[in-house]
């Protein structure tokens, strides 16, 4: 019987640098899954279709601190290495890359954005959905790809389509800046009770699940209103939006163009049908692509 390849940790640059050149040589395909940790099923179903398509697979797991804003729970975002390294090694994980807040961030001083070279998206891709309540949220998630991207320099670059701003934005990133990395979106994966997996589920109670569940229902009868002929986007939102538990705090239900991100008003094709809500203090995203 095989033994179960124990993943390795590498927790700074020049090391993790060291071994993708060793793989470099042996003309590797590396794949790469960006990661904060608390990996759960949807994070599995990224590194499965890396296996499936490289021939080394690199998991970054780093607590981003410079995408979280102050009233944001970088303090209590879940941390897990030794188990995270246990799913990594059960899938077969070469690498985790774990470094320190101090390795990415050197000499940055009080204030990263007074001190350090931040990445800025286009406006338009930022000033809608997520990013109206996150202030400089996706100038964060940018500049800590394009290092992570620099570092390991894969091939293969894997993520899920439940962020949906995110991935168009690291995307218009790479072709502006021509980075030589191929994005490869997946499937946004869901619980067995249809919600949206997230690392942050583990923090909901029993009832405020319940409560969340109504998220994917608001989704699907979007989907079915717009099947029955419904053309109009404020009335497929308004009678999807009646689903959505009144305990739920809303931040947005809208829906834009999937590519641009662009407003629409009657529904075609690909179109991205977009939620965040809080519950009891829990942000909670999901998407359907129609």
């Amino acid at each position: 019987m095989k033994d179960t390849l124990i993943t390795k940790i590498i927790d700074n640059i020049a090391d993790i640098r060291r071994e993708v050149s060793r793989f470099k040589e042996k003309k590797a395909k590396i794949g790469f899954v960006p990661t904060m940790g608390a990996l759960h099923i949807g994070h599995e179903s990224l590194i499965k279709q890396a296996k499936k398509e490289c021939d080394i697979v690199i998991v970054s797991i780093f607590v981003n601190s410079i995408q979280f804003g102050p009233a944001e729970d970088f303090d209590k975002y879940p941390r897990q290495l030794e188990s995270d390294r246990e799913i990594c090694s059960k899938l077969g994980v070469e690498i985790i890359f774990a470094p320190a807040q101090e390795e990415m961030y050197p000499h940055s001083g009080n204030s990263l954005e007074e001190s350090f070279t931040m990445v800025v998206p286009p406006l338009t891709y930022q000033d809608k959905l997520c990013g109206k309540s996150r202030k400089d949220h996706f100038n964060g998630v940018a500049t800590v790809v394009l290092k992570l991207f620099n570092i390991v320099t894969p091939d293969n670059a894997y993520f899920g389509k439940k962020d949906a701003q995110q991935l168009l934005i690291i995307k218009k990133m790479l072709k502006d800046l021509n980075l030589p990395v191929q994005i490869v979106d997946c499937p946004a994966i869901r619980e067995p009770d249809g919600l949206a997996c997230s690392s942050r589920n583990k923090y909901l109670t029993e009832e405020s699940r319940k409560k969340a569940l109504s998220i994917s229902k608001a989704l699907k009868k979007a989907e079915e209103l717009h099947n029955s002929g419904l053309s109009s986007v404020s009335s497929i939102i308004s009678r999807s939006g009646e689903l959505l538990h009144p305990d739920l705090e809303i931040e947005y239900f809208e829906a834009y163009n999937a590519d641009t991100l662009m407003p629409v008003e009657k529904m075609g094709e690909n179109v991205l049908v977009a939620i965040a809500v809080k519950i009891d203090g829990i942000r909670l995203i999901d998407n359907l692509i129609i």
